[in-house]
């Protein structure tokens, strides 16, 4: 019993290596502490701004590990955050992440949208895109 738990945190740390790993390659940056500052902040933006039906059903989606980190916070009496415009998203993913500025922002969304789109069904996508007001939704499509 005790191998399967152990086994079962590996692949659960594996897992969220490869989320990062693949976050790192589309920012095209070696810098770890980076694509996870980025990687947090996007999903718990994406939280925010989705009901607490669907973000439950994106976090059973996600790494264990990774499920922590899109909890981490989480307060469903402000569910869903009114997040109407892309420069409100960008800004507060920006500050988020210890980002430079909104256009760094914006190409860490696209990013972190692309592994998002690799990592879930494509149900679930398209279940979380449609919850984003169409700004949002055409600056993560890039």
């Amino acid at each position: 019993m005790a191998t399967k738990t152990v086994d079962t945190i590996a692949r659960n740390v594996q897992k969220a290596k490869e989320w990062l790993r693949d976050l790192s390659q589309e920012l095209g940056t070696d810098d770890e502490q980076e694509a996870w500052r980025v990687l947090r902040a996007y999903l718990q933006l994406l939280r925010d701004r989705l009901t607490i039906d669907e973000a439950a059903q994106l976090a059973a989606q996600l790494p264990h590990l990774m499920r922590g980190v899109f909890y981490e916070g989480f307060d469903p009496g402000h569910q869903p955050e009114r997040i109407r415009d892309r420069e409100t998203f960008l800004s507060r993913l920006a500050e988020r992440a210890q980002l430079d500025d909104v256009a760094a922002a914006e190409r860490a969304a696209i990013a972190a949208t692309r592994v998002l789109r690799r990592h879930i069904t494509e149900g679930e996508f398209a279940d979380v895109m449609a919850q984003l007001p169409a700004e949002i939704r055409a600056t993560l499509d890039g």
